[in-house]
């Protein structure tokens, strides 16, 4: 029984670290690279852009970090 309870709680913490990556990246890497290599003008003050940024990567690491807290619920 512990076999599948320790399968759903290694899935479950996947998706958790899947959903942090991609809020980093599409909230964090991505309006940044734009704007550094000047592929779109941000429509927002380049202050805000850079908190909304550190904002992202703070939710981010948050959720990751939520993730590994589950993986210490494997049991032997």
């Amino acid at each position: 029984m512990y076999l599948v309870q320790n399968e759903r709680t290694k899935l479950t913490a996947a998706w958790f670290s899947t959903l942090a990556t991609a809020i980093v990246t599409a909230g964090t890497l991505a309006p940044l690279v734009a704007a550094f290599y000047g592929l779109s003008t941000p429509s927002i003050g380049s202050v805000y852009l850079v908190v909304m940024a550190v904002a992202c990567f703070i939710i981010g690491l948050t959720i990751h970090l939520c993730a590994r807290m589950l993986l210490g619920r494997l049991q032997e």
